[in-house]
C-alpha cells in the first residue's frame, strides 16, 4: 500500500515512505503516527511498524556489502593500472565496453630497464590484445600514448597487433609519441593529437657494438623500411614525404629528423585529426555504433 506523505517525507523500498535523514526506528515511530493521524487501525500501525524494521534491517547490511563491493572493485582497479596502466570504460551508459591502454615512457624490449624508468612493458600489452580481441564483452579499444619510443621489435609488434584487431580502435597522441612511438599511434581505426603534442620521426639507431662492414648498414636499413612501410601504410602520409622528413638535418641540433606538432601531424597526414579525450571516445563510440549497425544488416 502506499501513502501520501507531507513534503518532509521520501520514497523507500516497496512504495513505504519515511522521513529522510532519520535511522529505520526513528522512521517507524513517525511512520506509526502517519498512519494514526490518517484514521489506520492499529493492526495498520503495527504492521506498518514491522515491515518498516524488517526492511530495515535487511537493508541496512545490503548497504554496507554493495559499499564494500563497490570499494574492493575501485581498488582492482586502481591495482591494475598501476601495474598495466590498463582499465575497463565500461559507465558511459551506452552499454558499450572500451579497454584502455595506455604506452608511456620507454617501451621496453627484451632486457628490463632500470626501476627508475617509466615503462611499457609488451608482455603486458600483447596478452591483454589477444584477450581483447576474444572477448565478447569488449567492443572497442582506446590507446593514450606519450612515449618518448623504445625498442623498435617490441614497438613494431604491440603496433601490429593494434592493427589487426577486428575491434574498433582509436589513439590519441598526448605529450608526445616519438621514434618507435609514431607507428603505435598510426596502427589504430583513428588518430587524434592534441594540440601540443609533438611527435619526433628520425631514423632508427642501434644500442651496443657496431660491427664496420656494409651487412651492419644493410640491416640498418631493412629495421628502417619495415618502420616506414609500416607507418605509411596505415596513415595518409606520402613515404617520399616523410623519409624527407626522417632524414631532415636542420631542425634538431644533435640528431637528423623532425619534429612535428599538433596540426603539422595531421597536415603531414600521419595523425588523422587534432583533438582531445571527448573527441576520441565520442569518435570510438561512432566506430562502435557503425559496426553494430553493420553487423546487424
Amino acid at each position: 500500500m502506499i501513502f501520501m506523505c507531507p513534503m518532509t517525507m521520501t520514497l523507500t523500498i516497496d512504495g513505504l515512505f519515511c522521513p529522510a535523514g532519520l535511522t529505520f526506528p526513528e522512521r517507524a515511530v513517525d511512520y506509526a503516527n502517519f498512519l494514526h493521524k490518517n484514521g489506520n487501525d492499529k493492526r495498520a500501525i503495527l504492521g506498518g511498524l514491522l515491515l518498516i524494521l524488517c526492511l530495515g534491517k535487511e537493508q541496512e547490511p545490503m548497504a554496507e556489502e554493495k559499499k564494500k563491493d563497490k570499494l574492493e572493485i575501485e581498488e582492482k582497479k586502481d591495482e591494475r593500472i598501476e601495474k598495466t596502466g590498463q582499465m575497463e570504460l565500461n559507465e558511459n551508459g551506452k552499454m558499450e565496453d572500451i579497454h584502455l591502454i595506455s604506452i608511456i615512457g620507454e617501451i621496453e624490449g627484451h632486457e628490463n630497464l632500470s626501476n627508475n624508468s617509466k615503462t611499457t612493458k609488451y608482455e603486458h600489452i600483447l596478452p591483454s590484445l589477444a584477450a581483447i580481441e576474444d572477448s565478447k564483452d569488449i567492443q572497442g579499444v582506446l590507446v593514450l600514448i606519450n612515449t618518448m619510443g623504445g625498442d623498435v621489435e617490441a614497438g613494431l609488434a604491440i603496433a601490429e597487433m593494434i592493427a589487426s584487431l577486428s575491434k574498433p580502435t582509436v589513439s590519441l597522441v598526448l605529450g608526445g609519441s616519438h621514434s618507435i612511438g609514431v607507428p603505435i599511434a598510426v596502427s589504430t581505426d583513428y588518430s587524434f593529437i592534441v594540440p601540443t603534442g609533438t611527435m619526433v620521426i628520425h631514423p632508427v639507431r642501434m644500442n651496443g657494438t657496431v660491427i664496420g662492414v656494409p651487412q651492419t648498414f644493410e640491416y640498418f636499413k631493412l629495421i628502417q623500411d619495415r618502420i616506414t612501410s609500416f607507418v605509411c601504410n596505415h596513415c595518409k602520409a606520402n613515404k617520399q614525404v616523410y623519409e624527407e622528413l626522417m632524414t631532415e638535418t636542420g631542425i634538431l641540433t644533435k640528431d637528423v629528423g623532425t619534429i612535428l606538432v599538433g596540426e603539422d601531424a595531421v597536415k603531414y597526414g600521419i595523425i588523422d585529426e587534432v583533438g582531445g579525450i571527448d573527441k576520441a571516445i565520442a569518435k570510438l563510440h561512432g566506430l562502435i555504433s557503425h559496426k553494430s549497425a553493420d553487423g546487424n544488416e
